[in-house]
Parts: structure tokens; C-alpha cells; sequence
């Protein structure tokens, strides 16, 4: 190729001898561009298309890179496969309505927030909750963000007060923190205005330490009454999740008769570890993580979808 280009330019030379200078010049440049591009490298498609946008191939590395980081990091945690990525939010959320059998009374009338195990979806999703946080694993918190796992904690002021900064590490990555009350009680053993007490009290809890004051609220062992969906709504709730499953360092739990995962389910667990557990939060978040990608499952982000 570089031969012929000489030729060329040597043809090209005996005739700018027999043009005007201006021209010849024009000439010379437009040569130059030329032979310029020929020695540059070049993205190109398939026999007859345009190349991809360099926008395109950047983004289509990226991608690449990402999957690999991915791939290494579930090596490093010792993981049976890849975690499944969840498609994109959708663009029009899904009614949220309180599962059948969980309504209490007046439940439409005074528009109290539901109570629900699943999220209405067709997505192979499904979505990763932890409560309490009395166990604060610098690993838990690593692991989660190496692999981009999505999660929402319900907080418990006795629980976290000792080291609030753990869970702001957390929502530093994205993670929102939810209320669980202040004391962790048996809720509908208490007054309306205990129970206020209770789920306002760390609602002002969560505003002091971590600047919101949430809209999510898990009642303590998924117990309730009409009294405690009223209080959490005047404390600005508006919407009461607990689970379909939950799962532990060793098994799992399950409420449906048919001990399977559904598209929408939400899984509890715990900020537990050796004191309570045969094994570690890192322990928990693999046996989790091997199971639902064994079923094609990915973790989607709750709050993507209410």
C-alpha cells in the first residue's frame, strides 16, 4: 500500500508542476489527508455497513470490562456463577396493593399504607432485604458493593446506635435505610400512641443520623394491627413490605405452600453473624446468591419499583 501511495504521489507531483501554485498546494493537502487516513486504524463493520459509533464501541468495552470485573469479583467470593444482572426499572411502577388476607380494617377508607410480600411483576426479580443491624461486617459491606448487589435494610435504633457510621458507609453506596422502630417490640401488644412512639420516634432517629426520614416501614416479626399501619402513616409511611422468604446462613424459609421463588418475592434476612449464625453475613449474602442465579433470578432495587 505504501509503494503504490509513492507512485501516486510521484504522478501527482509531474502534474502540480503544470498547475497554478494555489491548486497545486490544495492538492498537496488533500494528499496528505489522504494517505493520512489510509494509515489509520480503523473500526469497521460488516461488508457494507458503516462502522459502529465511537461512542458505540466505548460503550460496548465498557460493558466488557464491567462483566469481567464482575465475573472476577464472584471468583474472589467464591461464588457458583455470575450474579444475573436485573433489567432496567420500570417506567411505569406496578400498584402496590395489600396482600390478600394482610388488609386491616378501614384499610381503603383511611388509605393506610399495604402490607405486601410481592411486587406485582413479570421479571425473573427478586429483592434483597436485611433487618435490624445488630451485627456491622466491614466484608458484608465489601462484598455487596464488588458484586453491585442491591439491597434495603429496616434499622433498629437499639440495634445500630453503637455504630451509626456503619450504616452511613452504607448509604454512601446507595443503599436506602428504612424503619424497623426503636426498640424492636412486639408491636400490636401496645397503645396507638406507644406504637407512634415507636415508629415516629425512629423516623426522627433516622433524620438526625442519616438526613431522611423514610417512607418504607417493616413492622417487628411482620406483626401489626390497624393501630400500627395508622401510626406509621401519620409518621409519613407509605408503604409496610415484609417478606415472602427469608433466608439464613444454612436454609431457607418460605411462605408459599409451594416453597419456591416468584418473580416479585422479597427476601428477609438479618444483620446476624457468628454469635447467631454457623457463619458470616458473607456466608448468608453466597448460599442467597447461588441460589436464585441457579434459577435465573436477579436482584432488582425495592424502591425502583414503588
Amino acid at each position: 500500500m505504501r509503494a503504490v501511495v509513492q507512485n501516486d504521489k510521484s504522478r501527482a507531483s509531474r502534474r502540480l508542476s503544470r498547475v497554478p501554485r494555489a491548486t497545486a498546494v490544495l492538492a498537496v493537502a488533500a494528499l496528505a489527508a489522504g494517505c493520512a487516513q489510509d494509515d489509520a486504524p480503523e473500526v469497521r463493520g460488516a461488508p457494507g455497513q458503516q462502522a459502529p459509533p465511537a461512542r458505540a464501541v466505548d460503550g460496548a468495552a465498557k460493558a466488557r470490562e464491567a462483566r469481567a470485573a464482575l465475573a472476577a469479583a464472584a471468583k474472589r467470593w467464591d461464588l457458583k456463577r455470575v450474579p444475573l444482572t436485573a433489567p432496567a426499572p420500570p417506567e411505569k411502577k406496578p400498584e402496590i396493593k395489600p396482600r390478600e388476607g394482610f388488609e386491616v380494617d378501614g384499610q381503603e377508607e383511611d388509605d393506610l399504607p399495604p402490607v405486601f410480600t410481592t411486587v406485582p411483576t413479570k421479571e425473573k426479580v427478586v429483592f434483597l432485604t436485611i433487618d435490624d443491624g445488630a451485627e456491622k461486617d466491614p466484608a458484608f459491606l465489601k462484598m455487596m458493593s464488588e458484586l453491585k448487589i442491591p439491597y434495603t435494610v429496616f434499622l433498629t435504633d437499639e440495634e445500630i446506635k453503637d455504630d451509626y457510621g456503619y450504616f452511613k458507609k452504607m448509604q454512601a453506596r446507595g443503599v436506602t435505610l428504612n424503619n424497623h422502630t426503636l426498640s424492636h417490640p412486639y408491636l400490636p401488644a401496645l397503645s396507638y400512641e406507644e406504637q407512634k412512639r415507636e415508629i415516629c420516634g425512629m423516623q426522627d432517629v433516622m433524620e438526625k443520623h442519616y438526613g431522611k426520614r423514610p417512607v418504607l416501614f417493616r413492622p417487628p416479626y411482620g406483626n401489626y394491627d390497624g393501630d400500627t399501619l395508622r401510626a406509621a402513616k401519620s409518621c409519613g409511611i407509605e408503604y409496610a413490605p415484609i417478606w415472602s422468604e427469608e433466608v439464613y446462613v444454612d436454609h431457607w424459609e418460605y411462605r408459599e405452600w409451594d416453597q419456591d421463588l416468584h418473580p416479585g418475592d422479597i427476601v428477609l434476612t438479618h444483620f446476624r453473624g457468628t454469635d447467631d449464625w454457623d457463619g458470616t453475613m458473607t456466608d448468608m449474602v453466597r448460599r442467597f446468591l447461588d441460589r436464585i442465579t441457579a434459577d435465573g433470578y436477579a436482584v432488582a432495587r425495592l424502591e425502583d419499583y414503588l
